[in-house]
């Protein structure tokens, strides 16, 4: 029973985040989830009533550790473009390096806690980046298609990165990917 406490509940929805990121709802098992982390389904029981109530902790995490917590981080820069350079760098060029749940979470659309959290936090990206482009100068209209423009841009850079990482800019073309990017966005 000590083990079971000493798996946190933290380390069960970080784990069941990842499995909703690469294999989605259904890839989320419970059994097979405590394997991968050396413990056992009553460890799960410990902490969660059952999957879905997991499925909705994991879901929480994803919308802070990756919405709310970028805002956040972005708050203290100095004006609304030095925000927006900062968010699509972090975007398009760390995106390699750190896995992208949006898409895997997209495909659960149709669950209904997803549907949920994956409304929420779309809406709330868009209108953040909405928020800069009129902050920044663009009429509001202007400014929510192109924060549109510019999500549906990251979804589309995420399937790249999946399917045919070797087409995404690298290196020197990608600080003129970024620019371009800006450029788009700005004027």
């Amino acid at each position: 029973m000590a083990r079971e406490q000493r798996l946190g509940r933290e380390i069960w929805t970080r784990a069941a985040l990842d499995v909703l990121g690469e294999r989605g709802v259904a890839g989320l098992a419970i059994e097979p989830l405590a394997r991968s982390l050396g413990t056992t389904k009553g460890s799960f029981y410990w902490h969660f009533r059952n999957r879905e109530e997991l499925i909705r902790a994991a879901l929480e995490r994803w919308e802070n550790e990756e919405t709310d917590a970028v805002i956040a981080m972005l708050g203290p820069l100095a004006d609304a473009r030095s925000r927006l350079r900062e968010l699509v760098t972090a975007i398009f060029l760390t995106h390699g390096t750190v896995p992208d749940r949006s898409l895997g979470l997209a495909a659960d659309a149709s669950h209904p806690a997803v549907a949920e959290v994956l409304a929420r936090v779309t809406r709330r990206r868009i209108g953040y980046v909405a928020e800069q482009l009129v902050t920044a100068g663009l009429e509001e209209e202007e400014a929510q298609h192109r924060a549109v423009l510019a999500y549906t841009s990251y979804l589309g850079y995420s399937t790249l990165m999946r399917s045919t990482p070797d087409v995404v800019p690298r290196g020197p073309q990608a600080e003129a990917f970024l620019d371009s990017m800006m450029r788009v966005l700005l004027t």
